[in-house]
């Protein structure tokens, strides 16, 4: 109470509480306070327990926590910046310029980095299950930090599969959750939409668009067959113009991690190698990135949802 003064700045909320502006001492926090209590117990240990133990630039860094009766709270490093939705959707009523091409790439860069630690450089993978621009956070200089690991899953390494319950956020769903069985492939899948989302500067699933438009992956799908990527990137901003085809050239990037099948999919630090330079896209990709139907994916196990979810819930509108 004393940091936040009786949690007076909100700066935003999520599925599972608020977040307030506090100061700690010299630092600038961001203090998240739990809602209702006994919800969201498990979340509230997953994410203390996962960010507690790891440590990368590109995650957001976690300075302590409370857990006193009912009373959670999560205090997490501030971010000035905010989240990355606040930056890229709704550039129309927004006196903020539109983002220059240079800081889009470094963000996208910054999330791959962040996602190829938590998969393949920690203990356990540790697979995030919910990436999206709100969970993507940024500092003074827009340097990117992945936020929010109340969902995330641990996954010991001699393990090629977890099957769980579905979670995460309609629109950056992979479209394995209709088989119930999940990598960190996944996280792979969401990635490759915001990506996509950050080159638009618009929401994937926006109901606000001409029914063919709403969903964008879907329109994706329809853009690449006609040899018309150019019409989707984001129209605000002069400077994607100028830099065309390294625009394009991020859209194949973005296609390679949004293959139905998840083998098909890179790993995150291939991702990371490709936007270094180092190595190249996937040339033989497959212009299909969302299922129509539950489909078998080619993952060991047979593994089935008492409940399917419903195919519009993994990545749009059909």
């Amino acid at each position: 109470k004393l940091a936040t003064e009786q949690f007076r700045e909100k700066l935003g909320e999520g599925g599972f509480g608020s977040v307030f502006e506090g100061q700690l001492g010299d630092e600038r926090i961001a203090v998240k306070r739990l809602d209702h209590a006994g919800h969201g117990e498990k979340e509230f240990l997953a994410e203390v327990h996962t960010i507690g133990s790891i440590h990368h630039i590109n995650l957001v860094r976690l300075v302590g926590f409370c857990a006193e009766k009912s009373r959670r709270l999560l205090v997490y490093e501030y971010m000035a910046k905010g989240s990355l939705d606040r930056w890229i959707y709704c550039r129309h009523d927004s006196n903020a310029p539109p983002l220059d091409w240079r800081t889009r790439c470094k963000i996208i860069a910054n999330v791959a980095k962040g996602l190829s630690y938590l998969h393949e450089e920690c203990t356990k993978r540790i697979v995030h299950l919910d990436i999206k621009p709100q969970n993507i956070l940024l500092d003074e200089n827009f340097n990117a930090k992945i936020s929010d690991f109340g969902l995330c899953k641990l996954i010991d390494r001699d393990t090629s599969e977890v099957v769980t319950r579905m979670r995460g956020t309609p629109g950056y769903l992979a479209p394995e959750w209709l088989t119930s069985q999940i990598t960190e492939k996944a996280d792979v899948y969401s990635f490759g939409v915001v990506v996509m989302e950050i080159i638009s500067g618009r929401k994937n699933l926006d109901t606000s668009q001409p029914e063919e438009s709403i969903h964008l992956i879907t329109l994706l799908e329809e853009k690449v067959k006609s040899d018309q990527l150019a019409d989707l990137v984001d129209k605000q901003s002069d400077d994607m113009e100028v830099n065309k085809q390294e625009v394009i050239r991020m859209m194949r990037m973005a296609m390679w991690c949004l293959q139905i099948d998840c083998k098909k999919r890179p790993k995150m630090s291939e991702v990371v190698k490709v936007l270094e330079g180092t190595i190249n896209t996937e040339s033989n990709i497959d212009y299909k990135f969302v299922a129509t139907t539950p489909v078998n994916f080619g993952v060991a196990g047979d593994a089935c949802s008492s409940a399917p979810p419903l195919a519009s819930d993994v990545s749009g509108p059909r």
